[in-house]
């Protein structure tokens, strides 16, 4: 299992990085600084909260004046790169947000962005002031550097993972789309990848909106092309069927099905929670034109109080001639994660191609 995150922060990471602000400024106390991070109640906490411990203690340790911590961590950033170092833009996120320091805040983000991420420390700026911080994002989108543009894409996700929600973008997404536009042909695939899945953040709450937008920015260049593909993934999980349509997915065509004939088979059909399965399928393709098929299988899995709610997991995406006859195994194991706990009771998993169920089965999961 690998470690966890919260554990690169560690006393000999401290004492190194507390070293390095010594360097800049003398009066810094690296045993008072590693002690009051590390206090007794240090490993109860998680990563985030850890990188929060971190930059509080820092405005303990460091002048009261923001302007002159905030130019000892200038002095000293260059030796400061990698995921880490979170703490600097959190720093920024913590003790910058007053009107005075607000020229002074953007510098410093878009300055240490490039050496770890400050796509959390900016949501609270985009909370309090939208406006005014996504005309800053505009300019940020126009930025030589990869990293900058970047956090001009990915701070103002409206579902950041790990990060605090924005209500105004889930609710009008018009702002942001007017800064992915500025980055929706970008050369930096870094760059790309953002402006995809800020497209899929809103596409959970906006799908027409998204549709629309990917019809329009479909077939503009290259790059853009994968944007789209990549932006409307969950558009596409969903087969709604204008996606399908958009991105070459067959259908079922002058009343002929697109699947002649189709199987799914389990072994074994009865098993406990913790244990696996052996998923078979067999499908026959109509004959014809070459055609695209995404080929997925479902489980419905039975909840604690016993409703039944559905995972997709995909299986093959390609393109094939007609009349084709596709195979495939899969092995599923049914052990508990942190995010899905089994329960007993019949299991119903279907196949599914292109969004349409052409095979079922049910398994027994016993206690």
């Amino acid at each position: 299992m690998a470690e966890p995150l919260k554990n690169m922060y560690t006393e000999e990471f401290l004492r190194l990085f507390g070293e390095r602000v010594q360097a800049a400024y003398s009066p810094f106390d690296i045993e008072g600084f590693i002690h009051q991070v590390m206090d007794k109640k240090w490993d109860e906490l998680e990563l985030k909260e850890r990188i929060r411990r971190i930059s509080l203690t820092l405005g303990a340790f460091l002048p009261s004046s923001y302007e002159e911590a905030l130019f000892i961590l200038f002095a000293i950033d260059e030796y400061c790169s990698g995921f880490p170092y979170l703490f600097f833009p959190d720093f920024v996120e913590v003790y910058g947000q007053g009107e005075e320091h607000w020229d002074l805040s953007m510098n410093a983000l878009e300055r240490f962005t490039s050496k770890s991420s400050a796509e959390f420390a900016v949501r609270p700026f985009l909370l309090r002031e939208p406006e005014r911080m996504m005309r800053q994002m505009t300019t940020w989108a126009a930025h030589p550097s990869e990293h900058v543009r970047r956090l001009a894409s990915e701070g103002c996700r409206p579902r950041l993972p790990w990060g605090q929600a924005l209500p105004v973008f889930k609710r009008d997404p018009a702002p942001v789309l007017a800064v992915l536009e500025l980055l929706k042909a970008d050369p930096s695939l870094y760059v790309r990848k953002s402006v995809a899945n800020n497209l899929n953040d809103i596409a959970k709450d906006h799908p027409d909106i998204v549709i629309a937008t990917a019809q329009r920015w479909k077939g503009a260049h290259p790059d853009t092309d994968w944007i789209v593909r990549h932006g409307c993934r969950s558009l596409i999980r969903k087969s709604i069927p204008e996606v399908m349509v958009m991105f070459g997915y067959a259908d079922d065509t002058d009343g002929v099905p697109l699947v002649a004939a189709a199987s799914l088979t389990t072994d074994p059909i009865v098993l406990k929670i913790g244990d696996h399965c052996e998923l078979s399928y067999v499908l026959q393709l109509r004959e014809g034109e070459s055609v695209r098929v995404r080929i997925e299988y479902g489980i419905d899995f039975v909840k604690a109080r016993g409703q039944v709610s559905r995972k997709l997991f995909l299986l093959s995406d390609k393109t094939v001639s007609g009349g084709t006859r596709l195979t495939g195994t899969r092995t599923h194991r049914f052990a508990d994660l942190t995010t899905r706990r089994h329960y007993a009771g019949a299991h119903r998993i279907v196949l599914l191609v292109n969004g349409q169920e052409v095979a079922s089965t049910v398994i027994d999961i016993e206690m």
